[in-house]
């Protein structure tokens, strides 16, 4: 019996400079990408106001984690959850004017039934094909087949 190889620890990211994975350094580059703009389009006192802004939340995003999850997936659940209606109904009472639009609903003519002469059912269909297959040397026990003459 051949054995096949468990991939253990698959939750662990892989890390590419020391401790830092590829997502953490993904995170990085683009704050300082930011932080690169900051600097070309604002003067010095400014770019260190939103120099410490940008380096806070990129540090965040990149390394805090919350219930062992990454923050960014924290922040997409909060934005999901402020989505949702906060109420949810289960029984919904439908007003006047709702309930004669679905009674307007116009009724389906069904096609007419068709007969059909006796059917032949499978296990007498089963039973035919034995005698057949057996040369009459099986006569079967159904009641009413015609005799097979020799």
């Amino acid at each position: 019996m051949e054995q096949f190889v468990v991939p253990q620890f698959i939750d662990v990211e892989d890390k590419i400079i020391g401790p830092i994975t590829v997502r953490q350094f993904i995170i990085l580059l683009v704050g300082g990408g930011f932080c690169f703009i900051a600097y070309k389009l604002s003067d010095f006192t400014l770019f260190i106001f939103e120099f410490v802004i940008i380096s806070v939340l990129t540090f965040s995003v990149a390394f805090i984690k919350i219930n062992g999850r990454p923050i960014h997936y924290f922040i997409l659940n909060i934005v999901q959850t402020t989505k949702r209606p906060a109420l949810r109904i289960w029984r919904k009472d439908f007003s006047n004017a709702e309930l004669k639009e679905y009674s307007k609903v116009k009724k389906v003519d069904l096609p007419p039934v068709i007969v059909t002469k006796n059917k032949v059912r499978a296990t007498r269909l089963a039973e035919l094909s034995l005698i057949v297959d057996t040369g009459g040397v099986y006569q079967g026990e159904a009641v009413g087949l015609p005799e097979v003459i020799h």
